[in-house]
Formats: C-alpha cells, sequence, structure tokens
C-alpha cells in the first residue's frame, strides 16, 4: 500500500547554477535528502518533464516535478498498548518507554511494540517512515523518546540529531565507586566475534559519552549522563570500557559479583535487577513546528528507586556515602 504525492515547483533566481539534489533539497524541505535523491535517481522527479541526474547545474526557472508514491506501512498490525505520553501535538509525540517494550519490530518481537503501539494511537502515522521513530531506546532502558507524526517533523528531527542539537541526558547506577565525571571519546562498532554486541573498536563509527557523578555509594555510583552521538548500546559499552558497566546489565555487565559485607536486603536487590538500571532522563530539541526550544524530564522509574534507596541505605550504614 502506499500513498500517492504530486509536487511542483519552479526554480528560482537564489537557486541558478546549484545542483538538482541540493536546490531540490531547498524547494521541497519536508522530504529528506536521500528520499529526494532516491526519486531523481528512480525518474520520480523531473526537471521539464525530463530525468536528470542529481549533481546537474540548474540555469533558473526549470519546472520541477515530483510524481512519486510514498511506502505506507501495512505489514505491521496496530495494538492497544498503552502509552505513558508526557507531551503530543500535531506534530510530535513524547513518550516515557517502560522497561521491556520494544521500539521495532525485529526477529523475535514481531509485534508487542512501540511500533505498533503507535500505529494504533495515531493511524496516520503509517504514512511516516517507520512510523515516525527517529530515535530508540534498548528494550530495556526507561525515559524519554521523540516521534515525529509528520514527514516534515521527521525531517527535522533527523537534521537535529544528525546535527547534534537534539539534547540528551541519562541516569545511570553503575558498579564501582567514580572518582569523578568525565568524557569517554571512543570509536564504536560490531563486536568481532559476537555480532548482538558493539563494541569500542579502532575503526568504529565516532562515539562521545560525557558523565558526571551525582552521588558515590560505597560500592556503586549514581550518574547522569549526556551523549554526543547515538551509537548502539553507546552507554553500555562506554560504561563497560572504563570498568564502571552498568548494574543489571546482562550483555556488558561482566560477571556478576556482590561487594563484601551486603546485606540480605542489597544482596536481593543487586541480583533481582535483571535489566540495565538506564533511564533517558531529559529529552532538548527544537520544535520542528515552531521552531521553539522545548525539553521535558522524567522521574527514574520506581525499579531504579528502590535500588538506589538500598544502595544509599548500605552506604549509610557502612558510612562511606558522599
Amino acid at each position: 500500500m502506499s500513498d500517492h504525492i504530486q509536487l511542483e515547483a519552479k526554480v528560482t533566481d537564489d537557486l541558478v547554477g546549484k545542483r538538482l539534489d541540493q536546490a531540490v533539497a531547498q524547494l521541497f524541505p519536508d522530504y529528506s535528502r536521500s528520499r529526494l535523491q532516491g526519486w531523481i535517481k528512480d525518474g520520480s522527479l523531473t526537471v521539464n518533464g525530463e530525468v536528470k541526474k542529481p549533481r546537474e547545474k540548474l540555469l533558473g526557472g526549470e519546472a520541477i516535478a515530483i510524481d512519486a508514491n510514498l511506502e505506507v506501512i501495512e505489514d505491521h498490525k496496530p495494538q492497544n498498548i498503552p502509552l505513558d505520553i508526557v507531551y503530543e501535538d500535531e506534530h510530535i509525540l513524547v513518550i516515557n518507554k517502560p522497561a521491556g517494550l520494544v521500539v521495532h519490530p525485529a526477529v523475535g518481537h514481531r509485534d508487542g511494540t512501540l511500533l505498533n503501539a503507535l500505529l494504533y494511537h495515531c493511524p496516520d502515522i503509517a504514512q511516516v517512515p517507520r512510523a515516525g521513530i527517529v530515535h530508540r531506546l534498548d528494550m530495556d532502558t526507561t525515559g524519554l523518546m521523540v516521534v515525529a507524526k509528520t514527514i516534515a517533523a521527521q525531517t527535522e528531527l533527523v537534521e537535529q540529531l544528525q546535527e547534534r542539537s537534539m539534547g540528551r541526558e541519562y541516569e545511570a547506577v553503575v558498579n564501582g565507586v567514580m572518582t569523578g565525571g568525565g568524557v569517554v571519546d571512543e570509536p564504536m562498532g560490531r563486536h568481532s566475534k559476537n555480532r548482538q554486541k558493539m563494541a569500542v573498536v579502532g575503526v568504529g563509527k565516532e562515539a562521545v559519552t560525557h558523565y558526571r557523578v551525582l552521588k558515590k555509594l560505597r560500592s556503586h555510583t549514581h550518574i547522569r549522563l549526556k551523549l554526543e552521538t547515538g551509537r548502539t548500546h553507546q552507554i553500555r559499552v562506554h560504561m563497560s570500557h572504563i570498568n564502571y558497566p552498568l548494574v543489571g546489565d546482562q550483555m556488558y555487565g561482566g560477571r556478576f559479583r556482590l561487594p563484601k559485607g551486603c546485606s540480605d536486603e542489597m544482596m536481593d536487590a543487586l541480583r533481582d535487577f535483571k535489566r540495565q538500571a538506564l533511564h533517558a532522563k531529559k529529552l532538548e530539541l527544537w520544535h520542528p513546528h515552531s521552531g521553539e526550544l522545548v525539553s521535558w524530564e522524567v522521574d527514574l522509574p520506581e525499579d531504579i528507586q528502590n535500588l538506589l534507596a538500598v544502595l544509599e541505605k548500605d552506604a549509610q550504614e557502612h558510612g562511606s556515602e558522599e
């Protein structure tokens, strides 16, 4: 199933001498550069009725026409899955994702995902690529995500991610006591032996994570993190790389160890925490329609709050809380 669009525009004087792919990005800003380039290459976008190459220069006055199909998501079914909506208007949706909710259907998770929930909550989002999902959180990471409800909003939000003008801050509980904050600037890529894992690799993509200490505990640290880049599993990999893996991280946490002298309560709390203690706490972006800088912040989920309460009690009992 697809949604048919027909658009027209004339090449203005300020675009004379520009390449076709550069000019149409300005003439049709609601659509991404990659989508427009695809339409140029497959002949859906024409210049004076002719198919041209993306690099061809324009003389001015040409008639640009788009006659194309937008693929509509139809192989995923809408499902009535409750959403914790923090903010919504006609352009964007901001949700507080719970632990256990997969963002996008994949092998082993064909339905019951955020995408299925979005298709039910706002059916028109089926016309937006990936149902408006512009960034992801791991299944067991909680917190804030923004979803685009229109193609124009999605194009703008993706640009903000690429330009690093969207701010994302997280809170986490890590194993070990940090001496202070810092920056991890280490490239990442697929693990050489386990393709389901990511790792710090010499020839990987740039990955930068800033972190600061919120509270030092006896054997753990409560930290705040800010991402410059958004690589898969970035925080989990970077914290593990500097030997402060996240509490409960089944993939990157290493061998489970209990601190010396911990109470039965603390032992149970650590053993029972089966997901990475990571929460997307704050989201800041430029609203794709109004251009206004907007931000949201949500509380830590109950399980992380309970974990911190046990760790703080332990630190007080041993006289080591800072």
